[in-house]
């Protein structure tokens, strides 16, 4: 379990496939969050819970499912790349952000993402099924960032954010242009009423 608070922004180093194995691994430059972790240690990188399988004091290592690459934005993933890493919470953590899981949903596309003022707006495109998880001032997580919904369009079937300066420098979202895929976790809350509301 996560809050959605990026502790820090690490940088791809390589993600490959064994060739004997055909295990997929993703390896990351992270001072901070490498000092921390040890073996089986779940980190979010970008949003998606993964498990340390190797670390030295400056990179972490992870292996990663096929289903994890269909799933995510991983495949897009290149040296040099800066993801949000965010280790799970601890009894005494400080509750910010809101309860993410790690388990992507999917991924969406930016679809609008300049300056307005001091600020930025962010549009992203959800696949259509995602729409109903969404609302007006709910939380979502964007590649692992718990952010605010600001507003919706059902019709063109977005929603927007906006995000402060600090935001943009303390993760990955000030690399983003139109175009490019984040990966996005919906509200639990919202996918149990949907759940149980189907039973009923």
């Amino acid at each position: 379990m996560f809050t959605g608070l990026v502790e820090e922004t690490g940088r791809v180093q390589a993600l490959a496939q064994n060739n004997a194995t055909g295990i997929w691994t993703l390896r990351i430059a992270a001072q901070k969050t490498a000092g921390g972790a040890t073996t089986g240690d779940s980190i979010a990188v970008n949003g998606c819970c993964l498990t340390v399988t190797a670390r030295d004091a400056g990179a972490l290592a992870f292996d990663v499912l096929d289903e994890t690459l269909r799933k995510t934005s991983f495949r897009l993933l290149r040296p040099g790349a800066a993801v949000n890493l965010e280790r799970s919470l601890l009894p005494a953590t400080r509750m910010g952000g809101h309860f993410v899981s790690g388990h992507v949903d999917g991924t969406g596309e930016v679809v609008f993402f300049a300056p307005d003022g001091a600020n930025h707006r962010l549009r992203i495109r959800p696949g259509r099924e995602f729409l109903k998880y969404l609302a007006y001032k709910g939380s979502v997580a964007v590649d692992g960032i718990s952010l605010t919904v600001a507003a919706l369009n059902d019709d063109a079937g977005t929603f927007d954010i906006w995000l402060i300066p600090h935001t943009l420098a303390a993760t990955n979202l000030g690399e983003r242009r139109a175009g490019d895929p984040v990966n996005l976790e919906f509200d639990l809350l919202a996918k149990y009423v949907e759940r149980l509301a189907a039973l009923r």
